[in-house]
C-alpha cells in the first residue's frame, strides 16, 4: 500500500509531504484548487507521460517520490528481487523531471528505465478515471480480470507455457521440412569448410610449440658461434680468458702478507668466481653438444606453419581460433544435416505437445466461460445501483482461428448503456463517467482477487448525485476494506465515507500560487462536508446535515 507521498516543485505545489493510511482516503477542494494534482504526481511517479510543463515556474526541477509498503505483497517483492532492486519490504519510485523537459526515473534510490518503472507501478497502483490511465480497457487485463475471478491465473500461466513448448517444436519442425536451396549451399560449404579443417587437423597448443621450434632451428648457427666465443671468452683460449686472470688473482693475492680477514674474503670470493666460470664453460661445452643444424625439419615447420596461417587467412579468422571454428562449422553442419529420423522425432515430440496444449487450453476455455458469465452478471448488478439501470454488460469470448498462447479465445468487455443500443466494447462506447462506475462496479466485483494493493478513483462520481452517491461511497468504502483506496470527489456523500480525509486548498502569498493538502479531523471535516453539500455559505442545517451524514457512517 501507499504509505506516503513526497512532493516538490510540480504544477502548483512547492512542496508536500503526506503520509497515508489503508482504508479509503477522500480528496476534495475547489474547482481550481488541484484536488488532482496528488494523482497527477503519483501516476508520473508510476510512469506516465509528462513534459517542462509540470515543473513549478522558476524552479529547476520537479521531485516525486511515493513510498509503499510491500510486506502483504510478496510478488512484488519477488519481481524487485529479480531485477536487484529490493529493499526490506518497501519500494520507493522515484521520478525528477528537469525544466527542460527531460525525466530520471528510480527505484529504491537506484537508477531504472521508464518500462521498469511503469511494470513495478502496475503492481503497486491502479489509476481509474482517465482513459489512458486505465489498464481496464486493454484486453489483456480484461482476460486476466476474468482469470483472477475464476482463479484461474495458475492454468493459464500453464497454457502459456506450454504454448511456448509446442511453437518451438513446431518452428523446428518447420525448420527441417522446409530445407531451401539456399540451406543446401550451406550444408556444401559446411562440409568443405569441415574437410579441409579436418584434414589440417590442428592440435590444441600446437602453434606455439611449432613456432618456438622454428626459432629454435632457424638460429642454431648463431647460437653455436656465439657459444664458442662465450666459451673462448672463459676458458678455451691460449691466453686472456676469464679463468686464466682468475687464477692469476688468486695466485697473486695469496702472496699478500699479512693476510687480513677482508684478504681472506677477497680470496674466496675469487676462488667461488673461478669456479663458477670453470662450471658456466663446462654448460656452454654441453649446450654446443646439443646444438645440431636439421633444415628438414625446419622446412617442415614452415611449411606446417604456412598451412596453418594460409587456412586461417581463408576464414578470416585469428589462427588461434581455427580450433573453435573447425567446432563451430561441425555443429552447424550436424544441425543442417538433420536425419528423417530427427524429422519423425521431432514430429511425434510436436504432436504431443499440441495434445496437451489443446487439453490445457479445452479446460481452461470451459472454466473460463463459467467465470465471466458469473463476473459479468454480478457486475452488471453492481452497476444498475450506480444510475445506469438499464445498462447490459457482458464478457465476450470470440474464438480464435486457432489456439493462441492465451487459449482458445480472445476475451473482451462489452456494454450497452441505454435500452436499444446494441452492446459494443467498453473501450469504445463508455465515456468518462460511465468507465468509472463500470471500473467501480467491476473492482467491487473482484476485490477479493485482486492483487494490486491501491486504487485510485478519479472523480468517479461524476454525473450523479443523491442516492446514487451513497451507493458509490459505501462501494468505496467497501472495497477500502481490503486494502486502499483513493478517491478524489466533489459529492458530500462520498466524501462522508472515508476513513481519512484530505482538503486541497490554492493559496496566494507574494504574487506566487501554491496548492496546499492538510488532513481534516472532526470539526473540519464537519465543515468540509457541510460546504460540499451547501456551499461556500455554511449554515446550521447544512452543518447538522453534514454531521448526520458522518454519524450514519459511523454506524455502518
Amino acid at each position: 500500500m501507499l504509505t506516503s507521498i513526497a512532493i516538490s516543485n510540480f504544477a502548483i505545489v512547492d512542496t508536500l509531504d503526506l503520509e497515508f493510511k489503508t482504508g479509503m482516503t477522500v480528496i476534495s477542494g475547489e474547482t481550481g484548487a488541484g484536488k488532482s494534482i496528488m494523482v497527477d504526481a503519483l501516476s508520473l511517479c508510476l510512469g506516465g507521460r509528462t513534459d517542462a510543463t509540470v515543473v513549478r515556474h522558476g524552479e529547476k526541477k520537479a521531485d516525486i517520490s511515493a513510498t509503499f509498503d510491500i510486506t502483504q505483497y510478496p510478488h512484488v517483492f519477488n519481481w524487485l528481487e529479480e531485477r536487484d532492486l529490493d529493499q526490506d519490504q518497501h519500494c520507493i519510485l522515484r521520478r525528477v523531471i528537469s525544466k527542460e523537459g527531460r525525466s530520471k526515473a528510480y527505484i529504491n534510490g537506484r537508477p531504472c528505465t521508464l518500462a521498469d518503472l511503469k511494470e513495478a507501478g502496475s503492481h503497486l497502483v491502479d489509476i481509474h478515471g482517465q482513459h489512458e490511465h486505465q489498464s481496464l480497457l486493454k484486453k489483456s487485463a480484461q482476460r486476466q480480470q476474468v482469470d483472477e475471478f475464476g482463479q484461474l491465473t495458475e492454468l493459464a500461466k500453464q497454457v502459456s507455457q506450454q504454448y511456448s513448448v509446442w511453437r518451438q517444436l513446431r518452428e523446428a519442425l518447420a525448420a527441417q521440412q522446409n530445407r531451401s536451396s539456399e540451406q543446401d549451399a550451406k550444408i556444401q560449404l559446411l562440409a568443405y569448410q569441415s574437410q579441409e579443417l579436418e584434414q589440417l587437423d590442428l592440435k590444441e597448443g600446437e602453434i606455439i610449440e611449432l613456432e618456438n621450434e622454428q626459432a629454435f632451428l632457424a638460429n642454431i648457427a648463431d647460437s653455436q658461434q656465439k657459444a664458442y666465443q662465450v666459451s673462448g671468452l672463459l676458458i678455451d683460449s691460449d691466453e686472456g680468458t676469464v679463468c686464466s686472470l682468475l687464477n692469476q688473482a688468486v695466485q697473486s693475492a695469496s702472496q699478500i702478507a699479512p693476510a687480513t680477514k677482508e684478504l681472506e674474503e677477497a680470496l674466496e670470493m675469487m676462488n667461488a668466481a673461478l669456479i663458477q666460470a670453470q662450471e658456466a664453460a663446462d654448460s656452454l661445452h654441453h649446450y654446443q653438444d646439443t646444438l645440431e643444424q636439421n633444415p628438414e625439419r625446419l622446412s617442415e615447420i614452415e611449411q606446417r606453419l604456412t598451412d596453418i596461417y594460409d587456412t586461417a587467412r581463408k576464414h578470416k579468422v585469428l589462427p588461434e581460433a581455427l580450433l573453435i571454428l573447425r567446432e563451430s562449422v561441425d555443429t552447424e553442419l550436424a544441425l543442417l544435416q538433420g536425419s528423417e529420423e530427427t524429422i519423425d522425432q521431432l514430429k511425434e515430440s510436436e504432436e504431443r505437445a499440441y495434445e496437451t496444449l489443446t487439453a490445457l487450453a479445452t479446460t481452461l476455455t470451459e472454466k473460463r466461460m463459467a467465470a465471466k458469465d458469473l463476473l459479468a452478471r454480478q457486475v452488471e448488478e453492481q452497476i444498475h445501483g450506480l444510475g445506469m439501470p438499464h445498462a447490459r454488460f457482458f464478457i465476450d469470448c470470440q474464438p480464435l482461428n486457432q489456439v493462441s498462447a492465451n487459449g482458445f479465445e480472445d476475451i473482451e468487455y462489452m456494454i450497452a448503456s441505454n435500452p436499444g443500443q446494441p452492446a459494443q466494447p467498453l473501450r469504445k462506447v463508455a465515456s468518462g463517467g460511465e468507465l468509472s462506475r463500470i471500473s467501480l462496479g467491476i473492482q467491487v466485483v473482484t476485490a477479493h482477487t485482486s492483487v494490486i494493493p491501491t486504487l485510485v478513483f478519479d472523480e468517479v462520481d461524476v454525473g450523479i448525485s443523491g442516492g446514487i452517491a451513497e451507493v458509490v461511497g459505501r462501494m468505496l468504502r467497501s472495497v477500502g476494506k481490503r486494502g486502499q483506496v483513493f478517491c478524489v470527489t466533489h459529492l458530500a456523500q462520498v466524501a462522508a465515507q472515508g476513513n481519512q480525509h484530505l482538503r486541497v486548498s490554492k493559496q496566494v502569498a507574494n504574487e506566487a500560487t501554491s496548492s496546499q493538502v492538510s488532513q481534516l479531523q472532526d470539526t473540519e471535516r464537519t465543515q468540509e462536508i457541510a460546504r460540499l453539500l451547501g456551499g461556500l455559505e455554511l449554515t446550521e442545517q447544512t452543518l447538522a446535515h453534514a454531521k448526520e451524514m458522518l454519524g450514519n457512517v459511523h454506524l455502518q
